[in-house]
């Protein structure tokens, strides 16, 4: 379900694809993909790993951006690439240095490469 403004200015419910572009032509999250990704991000911030995060909506892609300090480059990025989806997986985990955790269809799954950082061991 994707919320539509019409000509009038009344919202209505439809059914639309899960990749929908904004009406300027930029990418970005649904609100069912943005779920799990503030899920993740609440328990990182309850652990004291993460502080800070942003969105970004571009062209090509949108991005969750997720920081340990405000004034720092972001940790991770959780990428959207509507265009990759069926190549290598629109959804990627890039780390600080650039490098690709992990790709897929699969939004969850791919996450999961971030979960595993929040289990450590208890001395």
């Amino acid at each position: 379900m994707r919320l539509d403004w019409r000509k009038s200015g009344v919202m209505n419910m439809h059914n639309a694809p899960d990749i929908q572009p904004l009406p300027h032509g930029q990418v970005s999250f649904h609100r069912t993909e943005l779920a799990p990704i503030l899920t993740l991000y609440g328990r990182m911030v309850a652990a004291g790993e993460w502080r800070d995060y942003g969105i970004s909506s571009l062209k090509d892609l949108a991005v969750f951006s997720i920081f340990r300090r405000t004034a720092e480059n972001p940790l991770y990025r959780i990428e959207k690439r509507p265009k990759l989806r069926m190549r290598q997986g629109q959804y990627a985990v890039v780390g600080i240095d650039g490098q690709i955790l992990k790709r897929g269809n699969d939004l969850r799954a791919v996450l999961r490469v971030l979960e595993r950082k929040l289990i450590r061991a208890v001395d």
